[in-house]
């Protein structure tokens, strides 16, 4: 009985504290609702906002989205097979949520706020990947997510010089150098090393990632311009 005991809490351990068990739009939902108050509580984010799963008709962006009118981060229900975890379903709470308190900045109680994203977005979107971070790491959430959740939705296209959004590819090399100055210590006992999307990352950002070393070595100052 005692070696039975022993055997089943062996197993308990062993268990993958990634797997994710959302299978419906009302388990998204309370996924959601756990998670998000989660990360607003953890950073005393003063600023209410709530969590709705649901197919909107249009978005900024295919999967998630935050109304400026009344506070919803929205997330769609088809983001569901791309999810691992919690940690991958904070990544895009923690993103949202970032947009979501810049609508209470500016005029009218911030109601004119989203024109900030539409006429400078790159900037926007630099802002709440930095924020997404360090949210995630005062809620006890592993930010590497954000890169392994991007490496499974997020569109490369061939070029950024003419659109208002950085590639992919860029973004997710930006995330990592944060991670790396801002809390090393993540990557030194990593989590995600052993995670397929982490691996690719690993392996299509190499040069960039040589850029970052580099710029470590010399002591520099200056930004990076990653290559595609």
């Amino acid at each position: 009985m005692k070696k039975l005991l022993t055997l089943l809490f062996l197993l308990i351990l062993s268990t993958p504290v990634f797997a994710w068990d959302v299978k419906t739009t009302e388990d998204l939902q309370e996924r959601m609702n756990s998670v998000g108050f989660k990360i607003l509580n953890a950073n005393r984010i003063d600023k209410r906002l709530t969590f709705m799963a649901i197919n909107r008709v249009y978005t900024r962006d295919f999967w998630t989205d935050v109304s400026s009118v009344n506070r919803i981060v929205w997330v769609k229900p088809v983001i569901i097979p791309y999810i691992d975890n919690d940690e991958e379903l904070a990544a895009v709470l923690s993103h949202s949520i970032a947009h979501g308190v810049d609508t209470y900045d500016g005029a009218l109680r911030g109601y004119v706020s989203i024109l900030n994203y539409w006429v400078a977005p790159n900037k926007y979107d630099m802002k709440a990947d930095k924020l997404a971070v360090d949210y995630m790491v005062n809620a006890g959430y592993n930010p590497l997510a954000i890169i392994t959740i991007l490496n499974k939705i997020g569109k490369q296209y061939r070029y950024d010089i003419f659109s208002n959004h950085t590639l992919v590819s860029r973004r997710m090399m930006m995330i990592y150098e944060y991670i790396y100055t801002k809390y090393p210590s993540i990557l030194v006992e990593n989590e995600y090393k052993d995670n397929i999307y982490y691996q690719n990352f690993l392996l299509t950002s190499r040069n960039n990632r040589m850029k970052l070393l580099e710029k470590i070595k010399t002591n520099s100052k200056k930004k990076i311009k990653y290559s595609y």
